[in-house]
């Protein structure tokens, strides 16, 4: 990670330095989330708010999996407001393309999957399984809903 947050957590910093060392993790970097926010913040953001959320209310998790699978959640690789180049349901069908993608990428473990495929719950149907599942999905929609809402500054 180039450019470091003093607010992030060294391991999610780190975490990421690994990812886009052996993957395509930095072209994550060129796609933006939500308005100005690009995939890589996005990400970025959803795995220290998720860890945050667990240090919070005490959970016992498993640390790097929940890391790595908030990186990962939205690891598609596609500018989603592009509708030429769009898969057609994007909020349904991004889980499943970016559990594809990091599939191909990395090694994941059950935890990881499970994150990446179940992050959209409700609008995708099923639920995530483990708490590290709860957590990010949790956090995406507190990290999204600050992306859409916060002020933008004009320069």
């Amino acid at each position: 990670m180039k450019q470091q947050n003093k607010y992030i957590s060294p391991q999610v910093i780190c975490c990421a330095d690994d990812l886009e060392r052996t993957g395509r993790y930095a072209n994550e970097r060129q796609y933006y989330q939500h308005g100005t926010t690009t995939v890589y913040e996005h990400c970025i953001q959803v795995a220290d708010v998720s860890c945050r959320i667990a240090r919070r209310l005490h959970l016992k998790v498993n640390d790097k999996a929940l890391i790595r699978g908030a990186l990962l959640h939205d690891y598609f690789l596609y500018d989603w407001h592009d509708r030429q180049s769009c898969p057609r349901f994007h909020g349904f069908s991004h889980p499943y393309v970016a559990f594809k993608n990091a599939n191909e990428d990395f090694c994941l473990n059950q935890i990881e999957s499970n994150i990446i495929k179940c992050h959209m719950f409700p609008l995708t149907p099923i639920p995530p399984t483990t708490k590290e599942g709860w957590l990010v999905c949790i956090a995406d929609k507190i990290c999204a809903l600050r992306e859409c809402f916060a002020k933008r500054v004009v320069r």
